[in-house]
């Protein structure tokens, strides 16, 4: 197999690469391959079934076309100030140039036209008030919500774009390995099963996403691409009912606050916020199960969820943060036989599990049914658990009621992209015509900064 660009992971940094060399006229040919399915074939059968099923050999909801981020709570920030560490190596004036850029296409493919977060300045700064005498900052980013089911919907559309435009697209393959020539890649070794060939390409693109950082970091330790460890978050997720997110749902929709709380100072933030959502599971290739967060735009609960995560640097000889966070997942997951444990906030700081009985009585419900009631602080590291707590607490300044013993905190939340691959401001790595994209890169965190950064690389390959 041979072709002039081969994109391996068709999640938004994969496919806006693509898109933007199509829109740009490049008659170069392109190939994506994509381990899981095309949007119209992806099902999650729990919606049937009611409970996880762990599914082989991929969970679709993190694999296939448009990646895991679209099938979660389809948010697009449209600030430069959130989304990763990509400004710092393209500079802050091209990134948001390029963000407003990238949001037109969304439009232009069906997104919602509203913008959360820009109508009510005077009551912002009551948030951010009262988040700087809790020694938080609140980031106050404009936020276009897709939502699930809408975001899928939109994939499809620029799928069958990109296929009407010649883009060849290779489904149910996953790259094994890249191929070099000395310091040169020169393509990739694509398998199917016990089926495997060799694509040859002029330029390799891998944007592998959050699922495929721990592949990705492994192919740069065998064939020496110049990285470095990064930052892995280790956190949970939060359900607190409606009502005492009301304020700053209807205010901003997604509060994005950041802090370093005692007596270890690490940076401590909310991530992906869903009004009325609903906490999802996620399982990864080794049967890790991770939860996360859905938010759609027309089905809705009582509840709001939002990830708190920590972030933890780790320095020599330590290089392997991506192992470490999945030895906190899967120590989780076998205190709840393979299951998310959900533990109430009182019962933590009371040294206590949390019983069945004890939710069914609460006004909190948990929206993940198969969630285990358990003992989160069993598996969660010290250090994690403790910048948690005072998180919260300084948290409940901001929205009262968020500490409430009735609060609902599930483990294990993690986010896998610490591996930081180093390039240069044409996204060059230090193997010629290799280039990594998106969130298993290390440079961005989320779906509108990995399209932004397709994007760029599209222009580039042009």
């Amino acid at each position: 197999m041979k072709t002039d660009v081969l994109i391996i992971g068709a999640g938004p940094a994969g496919i806006f690469t693509a898109l933007e060399m199509v829109r740009r006229g490049s008659s170069k040919k392109i190939l994506i391959v994509e381990k899981g399915q095309p949007v119209e074939k992806r099902r999650c059968p729990k919606s049937v079934v009611g409970h996880c099923v762990n599914c082989k050999p991929y969970c679709h909801i993190t694999t296939g076309f448009s990646g895991a981020g679209a099938f979660s709570d389809g948010k697009l920030s449209l600030s430069y100030e959130v989304g990763g560490d990509l400004p710092e190596l393209m500079g802050t004036d091209l990134v948001q140039e390029t963000i407003n850029y990238t949001d037109d296409i969304y439009l232009e493919f069906g997104a919602d036209s509203h913008v959360e977060g820009v109508s009510n300045p005077d009551k912002v700064k009551v948030i951010r008030k009262n988040a700087i005498q809790a020694g938080l900052k609140l980031v106050d980013c404009p936020i276009r919500h897709l939502g699930t089911e809408k975001a899928q919907q939109l994939y499809l559309a620029i799928e069958q774009h990109l296929a009407e435009k010649g883009v060849e697209m290779l489904f149910g393959w996953e790259c094994e390995d890249l191929l070099l020539e000395g310091e040169n890649c020169v393509g990739a070794t694509l398998r199917r099963g016990e089926e495997s060939c060799d694509c040859l390409a002029g330029h390799t693109v891998v944007a592998t996403g959050r699922r495929g950082a721990d592949w990705l970091e492994r192919i740069c330790a065998e064939h020496g691409i110049a990285h470095q460890p990064g930052t892995v978050d280790i956190g949970v997720r939060v359900e607190v009912r409606n009502e005492v997110m009301e304020f700053v749902n209807e205010v901003l929709y997604e509060s994005k606050l950041i802090g370093y709380p005692r007596p270890f100072k690490n940076k401590v933030r909310t991530f992906c916020q869903n009004p009325g959502g609903f906490v999802s599971q996620e399982n990864y290739d080794n049967d890790l199960a991770v939860v996360n967060g859905h938010s759609y735009k027309d089905r809705k609960s009582e509840n709001t969820n939002l990830a708190i995560l920590c972030s933890h640097n780790f320095t020599t000889p330590f290089n392997q943060p991506i192992a470490y966070a999945q030895k906190v997942g899967e120590l989780t997951n076998m205190l709840g036989d393979g299951h998310i444990l959900v533990q109430r906030f009182g019962d933590i700081l009371d040294g206590k599990r949390t019983w069945e009985k004890e939710l069914s009585r609460s006004n909190v419900r948990p929206s993940l049914p198969d969630a285990v009631a358990g003992d989160i602080t069993a598996a969660m590291p010290y250090r994690a658990m403790t910048n948690i707590i005072h998180f919260i607490e300084a948290v409940d300044q901001v929205v009262p009621g968020f500490a409430s013993n009735e609060t609902l905190l599930y483990s294990p939340e993690l986010k896998f992209y610490s591996n930081k691959v180093k390039m240069d401001t044409d996204l060059n790595t230090n193997i010629r015509n290799l280039h990594c994209l998106g969130d298993s890169s290390g440079w961005t965190r989320g779906l509108m900064m990995a399209s932004v950064m397709g994007v760029l690389m599209g222009r580039k390959l042009v």
